[in-house]
């Protein structure tokens, strides 16, 4: 990570993991991809039932994709500090 990556982590990470969660994966990686997929791609499919489950579906996509990228900055984070920075 390069020192800018790594002040702007410690930043996100003092905030917590679930609110980095909760932002970043349920609020802006789930909600863009259930409104995309569901109102755009799968229109012609719309009903109460199918709006229900795929809210379900991208919630919880959105959650695992926050939960994963969390982990994954985190590695990074870990690994500069063990190393200093390196760029990749």
């Amino acid at each position: 990570m390069k020192p800018e990556q790594i002040e702007r982590w410690k930043v996100v990470r003092a905030k917590g993991r679930w609110r980095y969660v909760l932002v970043n994966g349920i609020a802006s990686y789930g909600l863009a991809m259930f409104v995309v997929m569901t109102f755009f791609v799968n229109r012609d499919k719309l009903s109460p039932g199918f709006i229900a489950v795929s809210a379900l579906l991208w919630t919880l996509g959105g959650a695992a994709f926050g939960a994963i990228t969390w982990w994954w900055f985190e590695r990074r984070y870990r690994a500069a500090g063990r190393r200093g920075t390196s760029d990749f």
